[in-house]
């Protein structure tokens, strides 16, 4: 029997899941995913950080491909870019259908060497009686 390779990860989940390890960096891409393009500045009076730290975070959104920026007049607008976070959770629903066949087939081995070492109930039961028998007689013996 051969073992199907291991889902391999799309190279941008390193840099999704870096970005997301921060819990402002989620908030930030939260709030841009439940409206439309927002400044940083509309961003940073609605968490409480500094607008600067908004902009570094916005910049690390951005490098993991999660946002994308564009120059409205002065300002710069962000909006939630969906695809690195599907292919990670494509990903990651793939290495659990692969750990899940893996279980799946270990226990069957586990339940096949439990089959294969199984006692016929009659021969356990005269190993018990006999074993009985047997401590009974020794602890008469000691106490004889």
């Amino acid at each position: 029997m051969t073992r199907a390779a291991a889902p391999v990860a799309p190279p941008e989940v390193d840099g999704v899941f870096a970005a997301l390890a921060d819990p402002t960096r989620r908030l930030l891409l939260d709030l841009l995913a439940a409206r439309r393009p927002s400044s940083a500045t509309t961003l940073a009076a609605e968490v409480t950080v500094s607008r600067q730290a908004v902009v570094q975070h916005l910049a690390v959104l951005e490098r993991a491909q999660l946002v994308a920026a564009r120059r409205a007049g002065r300002e710069v607008l962000f909006s939630v870019r969906p695809e690195p976070l599907l292919a990670t959770a494509s990903w990651m629903t793939h290495l659990a259908e692969s750990w899940d066949e893996r279980l799946r087939l270990l226990k069957q081995k586990a339940e096949a060497a439990g089959q294969a070492e199984a006692v016929d109930p009659a021969e356990a039961m005269d190993r018990a009686e006999t074993a009985g028998q047997a401590e009974a007689a020794g602890q008469a013996e000691a106490a004889g």
